[in-house]
């Protein structure tokens, strides 16, 4: 507990310039209604962690500071107001935009009340949130607690408008309580294009994935339970579906470190694809238009190794263990074989709540939003929530980790095995920071409120990508690579085994943009192996000839995009790309349909570029 008068000298001194007095009461609405639009999702509360300085928040004198007697709740920056026992106004503002079309609108931030009042019956002192003209929540000494702890305030009914986002905390005569706020986040999402319209002949469509586990004491055993909701949007009815079991091709079937029993809801049969799909035949076929369930108990053991699903020593990497729901689409169901040298992963977006008891000497970063709660003793769960992901993965150690927030509000985590340096960690939190922002603002913004990456230099791979969660070696390059992949393969998703290209090389062409590069010249360096290689060859070809595909597919594949770009301008290539993905917001994306449209945003026939280019489909 801290008395805020002991930091008034120097907290003067640090703010004494940089912030805007905003006198109780004189914050107001306006209420100015946008016309109907589609909805891109996004986060709209800019600097939430007011890590860039003050802008473009309003407040009292001092608010927003990083002055010693509070700490932030990411990063190094927070809001406090109040904390001076005696009578005193402080306030703290946004204007934000709600854009229309958008059904669902949630305010989130992390609020920590610090007080000497002792009663706990009376609330002397008082932090009230406001949007536009309403009162959405008020606070009070009686909320006080230890550390932080998250709000989260529906105002979806502020959609179309733009308002005031505005706190202001009111301080009796006596006895502090400090009011400091950090972390901000106004997610948009819903409409037309959340989730975009359904392709019917893409099933079964998840809506939901309900997970609880518990670790071992290393973090490296898991067991419980699993639950997946889905509904057929086919006119073709369902009469079974198919559990992906992908870290099983980590074993040596039948002996598996992913384990599928007491399943219900329908009748599992044998293991095939190397034991990584699981067919379950349903109770009866599932006409278009119905839903059904599946639950099972699931074990998950992480082998030795650094990888994707493996450990370093101390520190479990768990990404594709989850079974997630394989695809039937026009070309039947894709049961397609698991690829070390890319992914073969395709999955329908959906949401995750997951659930994780596990050792409190252990961190766990993972995909989605996540909140810790004491457990039994000496234990802590975990739970994350994460809307309109392919799937899910976190990681369990000794973490070290720092947080910050990008200059739009996106809050970084950067979770470093032992053996990475402070500074190497800082570098790599301030990649992400700027990264994160680059890529939104060329492909719309960052939907998944936070962002994790977790860095250990003994991965043998560069880095790998997962919604919100990312594992990297320290490299800027790579970083913002995986990071670029949020948006071509997260956001917009696409068959990962039979077109590749469609999230490598387009992932690797945002991050040149990201680094300033233009590809000047990249495609006079091509040179082909032989007829059959082609920029839009699938993973059985390239698991042939393996030493050739980041060659083709990254490096060739970014080339022909920028050439597109050359093509058709700049300004058409800009506008495609957020175009398109706002298109395919949380969707598919296929060849087809992305060459449909290019040639839509040019004049010049592209026929014969896609020849030269290699790019089929």
């Amino acid at each position: 507990m801290s008395n805020r008068l002991r930091a008034l000298a120097a907290r003067a001194v640090a703010v004494l310039g940089t912030t805007v007095l905003v006198a109780a009461g004189t914050v107001t609405a306006t209420a100015t209604v946008a016309q109907a639009a589609a909805c891109t999702p996004a986060q709209v509360v800019v600097n939430g962690g007011f890590e860039s300085g003050s802008s473009p928040w309003t407040s009292s004198s001092g608010v927003i500071t990083s002055e010693s007697g509070q700490s932030a709740h990411g990063g190094t920056s927070f809001a406090w107001l109040n904390g001076y026992g005696s009578a005193h106004t402080e306030t703290l503002a946004q204007t934000v935009t709600l854009p229309a079309g958008c059904t669902s609108a949630t305010l989130s931030f992390w609020l920590h009340v610090d007080t000497a009042e002792t009663t706990k019956t009376t609330a002397y002192d008082k932090l009230t949130a406001k949007l536009g003209s309403t009162t959405l929540a008020t606070y009070s000494n009686l909320d006080a607690a230890a550390g932080y702890v998250k709000k989260t305030l529906d105002v979806s009914a502020y959609a179309g408008q733009t308002v005031s986002l505005a706190f202001s905390g009111v301080e009796d005569a006596s006895l502090q309580t400090s009011f400091v706020l950090d972390d901000f986040a106004l997610d948009v999402s819903g409409g037309t294009t959340t989730p975009p319209t359904t392709d019917a002949t893409r099933a079964p469509v998840p809506t939901g994935y309900t997970v609880s586990l518990s670790s071992d004491t290393s973090g490296a055993t898991w067991t419980g339970h699993q639950g997946i909701g889905f509904t057929n949007p086919s006119a073709t009815p369902l009469t079974e579906v198919y559990l992906r079991l992908w870290d099983n091709a980590h074993g040596s079937c039948p002996s598996t470190p992913v384990t599928v029993s007491n399943l219900t809801g329908g009748t599992a049969g044998a293991l095939s694809v190397g034991c990584t799909a699981l067919k379950v035949t349903l109770p009866a076929p599932l006409a278009q238009g119905q839903s059904g369930s599946l639950g099972f108990d699931l074990s998950i053991a992480v082998p030795s190794g650094a990888d994707r699903f493996g450990r370093d020593g101390a520190f479990a990497f768990i990404g594709n263990a989850l079974p997630v729901l394989a695809v039937r689409d026009a070309g039947g169901w894709h049961l397609d074989p698991y690829t070390n040298n890319g992914e073969s992963f395709y999955t329908l977006a959906s949401d995750y709540t997951v659930t994780l008891d596990h050792p409190s000497s252990l961190l766990v970063p993972a995909t989605g939003s996540s909140v810790d709660t004491p457990g039994s003793s000496g234990r802590t769960v975990t739970t994350a929530t994460a809307k309109n992901v392919r799937e899910f993965a976190w990681a369990a150690g000794p973490f070290s980790k720092i947080s910050g927030s990008s200059a739009a509000g996106t809050a970084v985590n950067v979770y470093s095995v032992s053996g990475i340096s402070s500074s190497d960690a800082q570098s790599m939190l301030s990649t992400a920071k700027s990264a994160v922002d680059a890529h939104a603002g060329r492909f719309g913004a960052y939907p998944y409120g936070e962002l994790d990456a977790v860095i250990d230099n003994n991965f043998w791979f560069g880095g790998m990508e997962y919604p919100g969660f990312v594992l990297d070696l320290v490299s800027t390059t790579a970083l913002t690579h995986e990071i670029g992949h949020q948006w071509w393969y997260g956001i917009v998703g696409d068959d990962e085994y039979n077109n590749p290209w469609l999230d490598e090389a387009f992932t690797d062409y945002a991050t040149d943009l990201a680094q300033g590069k233009t590809g000047t010249n990249c495609w006079n360096s091509t040179s082909w192996a032989s007829s059959a290689e082609k920029i839009s060859n699938s993973m059985a070809y390239w698991d042939a000839h393996s030493s050739r595909y980041s060659t083709v597919v990254y490096g060739y594949g970014k080339c022909a995009l920028h050439d597109l770009r050359r093509t058709i301008g700049d300004t058409a290539m800009t506008k495609l790309l957020h175009d398109y993905a706002a298109a395919h917001w949380y969707g598919i994306s296929t060849t087809a349909e992305f060459k449909a449209a290019a040639q839509a945003a040019t004049t010049v026939d592209l026929t014969s570029f896609w020849t030269q280019h290699r790019i089929d489909g």
